[in-house]
């Protein structure tokens, strides 16, 4: 059920992306200088070779297998990005989160502490772009930390937490940068995460929004 409903997740966003580069492709007319407060001034190349982007995100996970209910973290997102070609780029990723979870009834705590830390790399698509926006596919492998005892808890007390454990993940998704200028985007980033925790591989929702600093000529 849970792949299911990752699928439907992953086809809803390629539906998505398919008619928004087709929208891109029809419109490539370069934007006047000065046209809106929001449109970037021309010429957006997408020369750059490195890109730098910084977000918050927000994660939904669970923090134990057996836990009825899942939780949502927020927390930032770092990015950084070396484009080998114009299409093809190599990102390094870093994710730190932090947020409260639901756990078994017990007389100490409700919603004890949970923090993340991940590290990812892999690869990125540059795939439609014209003057306003650009649509990019990245697929990135890594672990992610988990640390379960940011709130202390008697010895031997289980609350149906994940002991601390680093583990295997990966972020398959898509990126929606809206161009201020040359140099500078908004970038809006949903995520299919895969990770697996405990004893069996399981999917998940990320986003993040943030702003996009690309530098250097190829």
């Amino acid at each position: 059920m849970r792949a299911v409903k990752g699928l439907a997740v992953v086809a809803g966003t390629l539906c998505l992306m398919a008619g928004a580069g087709q929208m891109m492709a029809q419109d490539t007319t370069p934007v006047a200088a000065g046209q809106g407060k929001l449109s970037a001034a021309p010429p957006v190349t997408y020369a750059n070779r490195y890109e730098l982007y910084g977000g918050l995100m927000l994660q939904n996970d669970q923090a134990g297998q057996n836990l009825p209910k899942r939780m949502n973290f927020g927390g930032v997102e770092v990015l950084g990005t070396y484009w080998v070609t114009k299409k093809w780029g190599v990102g390094g990723d870093f994710r730190g989160m932090a947020g409260t979870t639901p756990v078994f009834p017990n007389p100490y705590t409700t919603r004890p502490l949970v923090v993340f830390y991940e590290g990812l790399g892999g690869v990125e698509y540059r795939g439609p772009k014209n003057q306003r926006a650009a649509i990019n596919f990245h697929a990135y492998g890594g672990v992610v930390h988990g640390n379960f005892t940011e709130t202390p808890l008697p010895a031997g007390e289980d609350v149906g937490l994940y002991s601390n454990r680093t583990s295997p993940m990966a972020a398959v998704g898509t990126s929606f940068d809206f161009n201020r200028s040359r140099n500078i985007a908004f970038r809006l980033s949903p995520d299919l995460i895969i990770e697996h925790l405990g004893t069996e591989t399981r999917e998940f929702f990320a986003i993040s929004g943030g702003v996009v600093y690309r530098f250097g000529s190829k």
